[in-house]
């Protein structure tokens, strides 16, 4: 039995790298934390918000590698000198990826309110009618 692929579908054709994305976005680990949100704000763009309570803008760090969108959060332990009676806020550090499509591009990014806003925009490709000549050979 042959098992069907989106790389080995004969119409598909230039898909590989789909299947490689969905592979590696399976192999990510993304745990529950911190809870996020995924909104459409238009045709053409998004939001993303993630709960970083706790977090401040230089705690937090945001990269795209490889058409892949990093947010970093990592806090610097203030307990110091402090005696906890209970410590029930944890100070832990997260990493949260999303692969980007092409032509998804990162915008602005805004904390508020314990909220960290990043909007992304997709650009339309313009259509492009492409008429193909033949020649004898």
């Amino acid at each position: 039995m042959t098992k069907l692929t989106l790389g080995t579908a004969p119409y598909l054709l230039g898909f590989e790298q789909l299947e490689r994305l969905l592979e590696r976005n399976a192999k990510s680990g993304n745990e529950g934390y911190p809870p996020f949100n995924i909104e459409q704000t238009s045709d053409n763009s998004y939001r993303i918000t993630l709960a970083v309570a706790g977090f401040s803008g230089s705690d937090l760090s945001i990269t795209v590698e490889d058409r892949q969108l990093v947010i970093r959060g990592r806090q610097s332990d203030d307990a110091e000198g402090r005696i906890f009676l209970h410590r029930g806020i944890a100070a832990r550090q997260f990493q949260r990826s999303f692969v980007l499509a092409d032509g998804v591009e990162v915008g602005e990014a805004v904390m508020e309110n314990g909220l960290l806003h990043v909007d992304l925009t997709r650009a339309v490709p313009e259509q492009v009618v492409q008429t193909i000549s033949i020649r004898k050979g």
